[in-house]
């Protein structure tokens, strides 16, 4: 009688315990989001592995030469086409080179006058023209 004894206090115990680190979880989980939201944002990011390294645009004259990242759309009207480049006006009226080479996919050849939409690198060459 006393082994059947133990085993129900045992088990009552665990009961109980169980219930307390239950009830205690939800306190725990709240001050763990009050310490999270007191970091920095460069703690917070180096937690959180290594960041990307985003090239800077080239210097004014100097220009990507071969396709590579895509970095924006571009698009608008073909105003000028010279052997390399192609001059757009894009819809807010600003001038846009786009560099060209054989890296360069078109989905059939521009003239003057087309709408077109080109995705390029951060330095101005055209990876596509559509």
């Amino acid at each position: 009688m006393k082994n059947g004894h133990h085993k129900r206090m045992l088990t009552f115990i665990a009961s109980m315990i169980a219930v307390a680190v239950l009830a205690a979880a939800p306190a725990s989980a709240k001050e763990s989001k009050k310490t999270t939201s007191h970091k920095s944002a460069a703690a917070a990011a180096a937690s959180m592995g290594a960041v990307p390294v985003v090239q800077d645009a080239p210097k004014a004259g100097h220009h990507d030469e071969k396709p590579g990242p895509a970095w924006r759309t571009v698009g608008g009207t073909v105003k000028e086409i010279q052997p390399n480049t192609y001059t757009v006006e894009d819809f807010e009226g600003n001038q846009v080179k786009l560099y060209v080479g054989q890296g360069t996919k078109y989905m059939k050849q521009k003239k003057v006058g087309d709408t077109v939409r080109a995705e390029i690198t951060r330095g101005g060459f055209a990876n596509s023209i559509q």
